[in-house]
């Protein structure tokens, strides 16, 4: 039973990798079920098996870049370090990330690049959306405890400038990913970090 467990959880995988491949390079529009199931070796059965409709796989393929930021979040949220290393932590994860896991610079790639977001993806919007308000939120959060702290000045609310630290990242983020040969992301982390916490501090 545990081999059989064990090998259904590796169909599952596979198919995902499959999906992430071609949403990468086709888009979700161009991609079919069918598409997906020549790539990963089978035929649409144990993709049906797996996943009710292409979205549910869609939604799959995302979480492979919802799945660390919600982990970062909470990581966040539980610091209790000096806020601004917790901050400066915060940028370098995100930005590392991208660098280090292709899976999950694939999956961030495809939603905000090869992506139409039309009504059938309305549950992803919703997810998505809510993970930003949270990531924006736990921002908010250090950068409150920072002005506490007299380390960033009050001239802006908590709220405003947690969603700078955002834009600022998906900024860079987007821009990496739409012409990646534009920089070099792994040794311009640094730069990017520490411009955030200087905007912090104007």
């Amino acid at each position: 039973m545990r081999r059989t467990k064990e090998e259904a959880e590796q169909t599952r995988i596979k198919i995902i990798d499959a999906a992430l491949v071609l949403f990468s390079r086709n888009g979700y529009t161009n991609t079919t079920l069918a598409n997906i199931a020549t790539q990963a070796g089978f035929s649409r059965g144990p993709i049906y098996w797996n996943f009710k409709n292409k979205d549910e796989l869609f939604e799959a393929v995302l979480s492979l870049s919802q799945g660390p930021l919600l982990a970062l979040t909470k990581e966040t949220r539980q610091a209790d370090g000096p806020p601004l290393e917790v901050l400066r932590a915060f940028a370098d994860r995100w930005l590392r990330l991208l660098v280090e896991d292709t899976r999950y610079r694939q999956s961030f790639e495809i939603f905000l690049n090869k992506t139409e977001l039309t009504n059938n993806l309305d549950h992803t919007l919703r997810r998505e959306r809510k993970l930003t308000r949270d990531l924006v939120s736990v921002l908010a959060e250090q950068v409150a405890r920072a002005q506490q702290a007299g380390d960033i000045p009050r001239r802006h609310g908590a709220e405003e400038l947690g969603l700078l630290c955002y834009t600022h990242l998906m900024g860079v983020t987007q821009t990496w990913l739409f012409s990646p040969r534009l920089f070099n992301l792994e040794e311009e982390i640094p730069f990017y970090t520490e411009r955030l916490i200087e905007l912090l501090k104007l």
